[in-house]
């Protein structure tokens, strides 16, 4: 990795150290994290035990993440909070794999109460990491840099993705299928293993002041976050997060248990959607640096609807394949212009409190959007008379993802035209972004890093030569 991130050696150490980091951490979310709700069907879990697995875990992280805050005020080094969060994601493998073996009538619960701790844990990490990447990358390649490194995060997850896959595939060939989860498991727990050792590289600049922080103990502290910037946009991401979550969480159970796919087209549609967020980062990151992070989000917030509307209309693989690459294609927009966006609104000297509460809200929608579809996946009817036509589902699932559609189109149209661009961009209307979206060339990114990559080392070759 030969290009520079900063001037000062030791912030561009640490932003090197983050991406292989994010590498690590993004072969454990790939290999492990994707296939929660697969290990709990594998225990018959049930739809309502799913919602639970989906719903409860966003919750938790919520405390946890205002526990972060608090302990921000006690322990002001943000390195060290951010490394004893991760260390304890990594132990939380151990139980997740052993003790749904030792405690067979009992491993639904189990599996959900170790994924609790699993992202209370991790959630632990995310506002002070957010706050000190948010000092220590420099604003005019934010997004540049955040796109870069969630592509090499994308190939990580997508390469961990499929090979996990080919391996519950292949054990469970040989009716072996626990002892695969117990393989990919154990890789994502070293991965975790490895991704703390690259975070104790991270470099903090200045120490964490809590009296800037967190004006929780401040009795007019609520004043300031409703008076600040960010707020509007934090609601409207909490929403969309809620309306996502009615059938996110579920997806997993149409094809494993309805649909009846092998791990291996489970893998394959799930890989779809990380792979073409990977080819398309790079162009996305470049379009929100020039032309601003508002657009983006209004442009994929209004079109991601149609994503679960999408799986109504038939359940061929390669046509899901389809799906999930369009899918991809408009989360990586949605998501990068999310997280740039966010910097841009919230001042640095508050990052952790803010950041926290940001979280809060969004775990607080998808627990809520979770719970929901969960129930409407045990009420919702298979059939029904629309118009005085019979209309009948082969999984009432689809109705949640029907629910989760129009959730989801209720609020772009209630939120996104009130979102205004904060930094000085260059004009783009919504068309010309769609035209440039569309047309990504998916090879584009990646010949253009090469490329870019190869030039940087000849003339550092030939610079060295002429010393």
């Amino acid at each position: 990795m030969s290009r520079r991130f900063a001037k000062d050696p030791l912030v561009d150490r640490a932003l090197r150290h983050s991406v292989r980091d994010g590498v690590a951490y993004s072969v454990m979310a790939g290999a492990g994290e994707t296939y929660f709700s697969a290990f709990a069907i594998f225990f018959k879990a049930t739809t309502t035990q799913i919602g639970l697995l989906a719903s409860l875990p966003p919750l938790i992280s919520s405390l946890a993440q205002m526990f972060s805050a608090w302990l921000s005020r006690k322990k002001p080094s943000r390195k060290q909070i951010i490394i004893a969060g991760a260390s304890l994601q990594a132990l939380i493998w151990l139980p997740l794999m052993l003790l749904p073996m030792l405690y067979r009538d009992a491993a639904v619960a189990i599996i959900i109460g170790c994924i609790v701790l699993y992202h209370a844990s991790g959630s632990m990490v995310v506002p002070q990491w957010s706050s000190l990447m948010g000092e220590l990358v420099p604003e005019r390649r934010r997004g540049r840099y955040f796109a870069l490194r969630t592509r090499f995060t994308s190939v990580a997850a997508f390469v961990a993705l499929i090979g996990a896959g080919v391996i519950l595939y292949l054990f469970q060939k040989y009716d072996m299928a626990l002892y695969g989860f117990l393989c990919t498991f154990s890789v994502s727990m070293l991965a975790r293993v490895v991704s703390v050792y690259h975070l104790t590289f991270m470099h903090e600049p200045q120490p964490n002041v809590p009296a800037l922080e967190l004006p929780f103990n401040n009795e007019h502290w609520w004043q300031r976050i409703k008076q600040a910037r960010f707020l509007p946009f934090s609601v409207y991401f909490a929403c969309m997060q809620l309306a996502v979550a009615i059938g996110s969480p579920f997806f997993a159970v149409y094809m494993l248990r309805d649909l009846h796919f092998s791990y291996v087209q489970f893998m394959a549609i799930s890989a779809a959607s990380v792979l073409m967020q990977f080819l398309t980062l790079n162009s996305w990151g470049r379009l929100g640096d020039v032309f601003g992070n508002r657009l983006i989000l209004f442009v994929t917030g209004f079109i991601i609807p149609v994503i679960p509307v999408m799986w109504l209309f038939s359940t061929n693989l390669y046509y899901l394949i389809g799906v999930q690459c369009l899918s991809g294609l408009l989360w990586a927009g949605f998501s990068l212009s999310a997280g740039n966006y966010l910097y841009d609104l919230i001042p640095a000297q508050r990052r952790v409190t803010f950041l926290s509460f940001h979280n809060v809200l969004t775990n607080i929608g998808v627990f809520c959007g979770a719970l929901l579809g969960g129930y409407l996946g045990t009420v919702l009817p298979q059939s029904m008379v629309i118009s005085g036509h019979a209309v009948h589902w082969h999984s009432v699932l689809l109705g949640v993802f029907l629910v989760s559609a129009a959730v989801r189109l209720l609020v772009a149209l209630l939120f996104l035209h009130r979102l205004q661009e904060v930094r000085d961009v260059r004009p783009m209307t919504a068309t010309q972004l769609i035209f440039r979206a569309t047309r990504f060339n998916a090879l584009y990114g990646m010949v253009y890093d090469v490329v870019a990559a190869s030039k940087r080392s000849k003339k550092m070759a030939e610079t060295k030569s002429n010393v």
